[in-house]
């Protein structure tokens, strides 16, 4: 059953187009530094905000219009029409990836034996559409947070019963990542947190969670697919702090529990300006880690402090984050999706395509305008002259060879007497000589 007729499948037609339905800057065969615009951007789809988000808040019931969860009364085939609807707008947007978590797929059913049967039933739905159109999975995940079991936690659980039902429930993730080829695997923490420091061990929550993490990559191992593992930062929402509050700190964890060699980040924006900082901040912290893995492409609202996931439209913030992305090699096998919901009041079907068309076009103007910042190389001449000293010196030098010593570098401030003289150094000099250095 189609649930789009009434809307082509969206083409390229530039800026000066008058069609709603037409990207003005998103040219998939476009090449920019060498390679399609396509290849550049791995749009995904996430089905939660898409496809079984109705509208509802804490204010009002649902509003949305969906077709394909009204026709049926049956769970099993509402799930059913949601995959279709789901690959649909898929393929009239050009989108060839897609995300999701377990709940989103199927019902959960009376027991975990009834939600396995769901899954297989529904991911055998999904692999034939799949195979019939050529989309990928970029990454799956387990929903650990929304189930009154999850209240306090999942692998940061105080009860070993419900530490061994997330432990299910992965299990049966990493079975369906292999069985859909999944490129990736995403664990949020949405409980993994606490409310008080009062009744929380937090050294043995995190140890649990470490222990957690290497039983997924084991089991992978086992199975045969080992998908890159990434863990996306969240500094609170629904806990009031979470273990995993921003880049840094995910970091960190990851390096005291030896599992760098498995995991990387997916960095979202509104997490990151929920944390404090820029989504910029957050994406040069993973990469400086060598750790940047994927993204989720959203943005929140200045004047409202909380996750509203709005569809990214903020084109300055979007090039300075895609310059991170480049100057990272971009984020195969990673991509960039869109966790991004369409506002209570965009309640029409035709709203999903419109939603996503402006985020694809965003996130198109950001990467050329990012990439004209790599070829001019104007910033990278600035950070060149800010760190000539440490190249261009015998102090420097030394310093970057490690044959300083602390009694060295003391010697020579004392010599030099403090006295540091403030200029700025040829930029050709500095670059001729970086390059005799560098080669």
């Amino acid at each position: 059953m189609a649930y789009f007729d009434n809307i082509p499948t969206v083409k390229y037609e530039g800026t000066t187009t008058k069609n709603m339905f037409a990207f003005r800057h998103y040219n998939p065969e476009e090449m920019v530094m060498g390679k399609t615009m396509k290849d550049h951007l791995h749009f995904a789809l996430a089905f939660w905000h898409t496809i079984t988000m109705d509208g509802s808040d804490p204010f009002g019931t649902p509003t949305m219009i969906r077709d394909f969860s009204t026709d049926a009364t049956d769970p099993m085939e509402i799930a059913h029409h949601r995959v279709d609807a789901f690959f649909e707008i898929m393929e009239k947007l050009g989108i060839e990836y897609f995300c999701f978590h377990d709940v989103d797929i199927a019902p959960e059913g009376k027991s975990l034996k009834e939600f396995y049967a769901n899954l297989d039933e529904i991911t055998d739905h999904i692999k034939e559409k799949m195979d019939e159109t050529g989309i990928k999975l970029l990454w799956n995940t387990a929903n650990m947070f929304s189930n009154p079991r999850y209240m306090n936690g999942a692998s940061t659980s105080n009860s070993a019963e419900v530490y061994a039902c997330a432990a299910a429930q992965i299990r049966k993730g990493l079975d369906i990542s292999k069985k859909l080829n999944g490129a990736n695997y995403v664990f949020w923490g949405g409980r993994e947190g606490y409310e008080s420091l009062l009744n929380t061990d937090m050294g043995f929550e995190l140890d649990n969670m470490g222990r957690f993490f290497h039983l997924a990559v084991d089991y992978a191992k086992s199975i045969g697919h080992l998908p890159v593992f990434l863990i996306e930062p969240k500094p609170k929402e629904p806990m009031k702090h979470q273990y995993d509050f921003d880049a840094a700190t995910a970091m960190a964890f990851l390096q005291k529990y030896d599992l760098t060699d498995y995991f990387k980040l997916n960095l979202e924006t509104n997490h990151a300006w929920l944390a404090g900082h820029t989504f910029e901040h957050e994406l040069n912290v993973a990469r400086t880690y060598n750790a940047l893995g994927s993204i989720d492409a959203n943005q929140g609202d200045y004047l409202l402090g909380w996750d509203t996931d709005e569809f990214p439209t903020l084109v300055v913030d979007i090039t300075v984050a895609m310059y991170q992305i480049l100057k990272n090699g971009g984020l195969n096998p990673g991509g960039i999706n869109f966790d991004a919901k369409v506002r209570r009041t965009s309640f029409e079907m035709e709203d999903l395509i419109l939603a996503h068309i402006a985020g694809m076009d965003t996130y198109a103007r950001a990467l050329k305008g990012a990439a004209a910042m790599i070829e001019d190389n104007y910033l990278e001449d600035i950070v060149t002259e800010r760190y000539a000293s440490f190249y261009t010196t015998d102090l420097g030098k030394t310093i970057l060879d490690g044959s300083a010593t602390l009694e060295s570098l003391a010697d020579h401030a004392l010599e030099a007497g403090g006295h540091i003289e403030l200029k700025s150094n040829h930029l050709e000099h500095i670059k001729s000589v970086l390059n005799d250095y560098l080669v």
